[in-house]
C-alpha cells in the first residue's frame, strides 16, 4: 500500500486540505496582546497605513491577511487539482508531471516556512512535501 504512488498522493491531498482548513482559522481569530509592547505592535499593524502610491495605502495587517489568503488558496488549489487528477484517472505521465510541479512548489514553500515561521506550519508543510516527494518517487516512470 505505501509503495503505491496513489497512497502518497492521497495523503498529500489530505495534508493540503487539512492545512488549508487549519490555516483558515487565522481569519476568525483576533490576536490579543499580552503586554504593552504587543499592544503597540498590533495597534501599528492595524492602523499605520503604508503609502504605495496610486491610492494604495494598506496597513501591514492588510498585507499579512492577503498573504495568508494566498497561502490558503494555494493549498486548496494543490489539493483539489491532485484530487481531480486521481478522480479522473488521468494519464500517468500527466499525473507524474503535476506531482513534480507540486514537489517543486511545495518544497520551496517548505524551505521558506522552515526559516520564516513557527512549528505548526513547518510540520504541516513538511508532511505535504514528504508525501508529494514519496508520491513522485513511487510513481511509475511510464505505463506498461
Amino acid at each position: 500500500m505505501v509503495k503505491k504512488y496513489t497512497f502518497w498522493l492521497k495523503a498529500s491531498i489530505v495534508f493540503q486540505l487539512l492545512t488549508a482548513g487549519l490555516h483558515s482559522f487565522s481569519f476568525v481569530n483576533d490576536l490579543q496582546p499580552t503586554d504593552d509592547r504587543e499592544r503597540q505592535l498590533l495597534d501599528l499593524m492595524n492602523s499605520y497605513k503604508l503609502d504605495f502610491g496610486m491610492g494604495f495605502t494598506p496597513t501591514m495587517q492588510n498585507l499579512m491577511t492577503s498573504f495568508s489568503i494566498g497561502f490558503t488558496l494555494l493549498l486548496v488549489l494543490g489539493g483539489t487539482v491532485n484530487w481531480f487528477l486521481l478522480a479522473k484517472k488521468a494519464d500517468l505521465a500527466i499525473v507524474r508531471g503535476v506531482i513534480g510541479i507540486n514537489v517543486i512548489v511545495f518544497g520551496a514553500l517548505f524551505i521558506a516556512m522552515l526559516f520564516l515561521t513557527f512549528m505548526i506550519p513547518i510540520v504541516c508543510q513538511a508532511l505535504i512535501f514528504i508525501a508529494l516527494m514519496l508520491a513522485y518517487l513511487t510513481a511509475p516512470k511510464r505505463t506498461q
